[in-house]
């Protein structure tokens, strides 16, 4: 990956802390866009609000996951498809990129996203608007209980968008941008191959639980900073409202942590623009470039690891080569897979 000699050395991430108006009650197609519109139309006077709290130099913007429509509940992946996903030239992501170039700032989201290449599925994805207006960022989410991923149609994936489309890492004067949405940052292995591609910053669009005790999502935003040497921006929701899970299951706990594991800011329950904090490109370039016990990143021996990650018995890949597929057909794969691993004494 080339250096980009534009790039700012410094400047301040919000993780915008916003609630999800759910999508699930309604039944027509019409009425669930037009409560995507006021999502979108409810974000622009926020991040106005934000920009002029903290400054002009607020140049990246992190929404949390589900803001825009909420999650399946039960809805056959067909009737989903169709209420409320985008398409990948949507008017919606229009929207989207007009607010990144009004605000002159870089917008990162998620949103459940068709993709016509797999006609009958669709994907959750993490986008990136640069201040131009352009989706710079486009990543599908790996690794889902209940969503199709990449890994589920993977050798047809593989020949529409190679593996750099499948670990897409966007190199932008505010530094390298990745995403990984919600329970993926409990999976190591993919802030990792972002950060082989040169991931500086993690952005974590999530929706869930947090308290006092720290859950594991909460140790492993701390953990994939540490071991990557990487900003970790996640932006939780503030509840998700118009659906039968109680509003303030998932609210509160947006934040920022640093290369080092620090928690340079974090936020309560409730709307907030609360959680921002500076981003210092050119620190974590030093410190990545620092020899000593603490870089753990130069430290890092793949090769270690190859043979025993070829191993076949985990979760397959091509599940959903076929197209169309009901929903049990997830939990299903899961059972399928523990019992395989019992066998074998694995777990």
């Amino acid at each position: 990956m080339e250096t980009n000699t534009d790039r700012v050395e410094s400047f301040r991430a919000l993780a915008l802390q916003v609630t999800c108006h759910a999508v699930n009650h309604v039944k027509e197609r019409a009425e669930a866009r037009s409560l995507m519109e006021q999502a979108i139309k409810r974000l622009d006077p926020q991040i106005a609000a934000g920009r002029a709290f903290i400054g002009a130099d607020c140049r990246l913007v992190v929404l949390p996951e589900y803001w825009l429509t909420g999650f399946p509940m039960g809805e056959p992946i067909a009737v989903w498809a169709d209420k409320a996903c985008l398409s990948m030239e949507d008017s919606l992501y229009d929207a989207l990129a007009n607010i990144a170039q009004k605000y002159n700032i870089f917008l990162a989201g998620n949103a459940y996203e068709l993709d016509p290449n797999f006609p009958n599925l669709y994907f959750q994805n993490c986008f990136v608007f640069d201040p131009s207006g352009t989706m710079v960022l486009r990543h599908r989410r790996l690794n889902s209980m209940y969503t199709p991923t990449p890994h589920d149609v993977w050798d047809k994936y593989l020949d529409c968008y190679g593996l750099e489309g499948v670990f897409s890492v966007a190199k932008t004067e505010i530094g390298n941008l990745a995403a990984i949405a919600s329970d993926e940052i409990l999976f190591p292995e993919i802030a990792r191959c972002l950060t082989m591609r040169g991931a500086e910053i993690l952005l974590h669009p999530t929706s869930e639980v947090y308290g006092d005790a720290r859950s594991p999502k909460e140790a492993a935003k701390i953990s994939r900073a540490v071991e990557n040497m990487a900003y970790v921006v996640s932006a939780n929701t503030a509840g998700i409202a118009n659906s039968s899970v109680p509003q303030g299951s998932v609210d509160g706990g947006s934040k920022i942590v640093d290369y080092r594991g620090i928690v340079l800011a974090e936020t309560g329950s409730g709307e907030s623009m609360a959680a921002y904090a500076e981003i210092d490109l050119a620190a974590l370039k030093r410190d990545r470039r620092r020899s000593g016990i603490k870089n753990v990143l130069s430290r890092h021996r793949p090769t270690l690891y190859a043979e025993s990650y070829q191993q076949p018995h985990f979760y397959p890949a091509n599940t959903m080569l076929q197209g169309e597929v009901e929903r049990q057909h997830f939990i299903r794969t899961q059972e399928e897979t523990i019992n395989r691993l019992a066998k074998l004494g694995i777990i």
